[in-house]
């Protein structure tokens, strides 16, 4: 076997180490101005199973941070390649200055149990509530938990996208995005009990 050689990589990038990242479009809400905003996330994760617990890690200066920490509720909203141009303008630009929804054209409709609006473009939706939020480092892990997990009729056979028709947006790092090739490898490996 060859030896590889390994390089440093300056620690303000570790993170991208760990991209390409699924992203998302996080749906929040000001209630006191009765207006919206979305930030586009790639820090994100499931972290429980019982109860339906994700992740999401925002950083403390960003104005939907201040939208979630106060009404406690937000939406994930899964989008595809069809808009990646408007998931870019998202997270390049503040809501505090901008209004997302109406600067991009996408779509605000009703959630089914909160406040904070889906996005019809999305593909899927995940409504959740504030579960607990940690300060770590200059962001804070936000800790939802899952209300509502739906998604377009078609697009999740057997409780998996269909990558045939579903082109979700990874994260490769600055301006640059990915998709999933359609090729799936299926090993069939038994499971063993932990």
């Amino acid at each position: 076997m060859l030896e590889t050689k390994k390089v440093e990589v300056d620690l303000s990038s570790f993170h991208r180490l760990l991209h390409p990242k699924l992203v998302v479009l996080v749906t929040c809400i000001n209630p006191l101005k009765d207006t919206t905003n979305i930030i586009t996330l790639a820090w994100i994760m499931p972290i429980s199973r019982h109860p339906p617990l994700l992740l999401l890690s925002m950083a403390r200066k960003s104005y939907s941070h201040e939208l979630i920490a106060g009404p406690k509720e937000f939406v994930v909203n899964i989008p595809t390649m069809d808009i990646v141009k408007e998931t870019l303008f998202c997270g390049r630009r503040t809501g505090r200055i901008h209004d997302k929804f109406k600067e991009t054209g996408l779509t605000p409709m009703p959630a089914k149990m909160i406040r904070p609006p889906i996005i019809e473009e999305c593909v899927a939706h995940l409504e959740c509530k504030l579960y607990q939020q940690i300060l770590m480092g200059d962001h804070t892990v936000f800790v939802g938990e899952v209300l509502k997990a739906y998604v377009n009729e078609g697009f999740f056979p057997n409780s998996k996208f269909d990558l045939e028709k579903v082109k979700l947006i990874y994260h490769v790092g600055g301006d640059d995005f990915a998709t999933l090739a359609s090729k799936v490898v299926s090993l069939g490996l038994e499971k063993e009990e932990k």
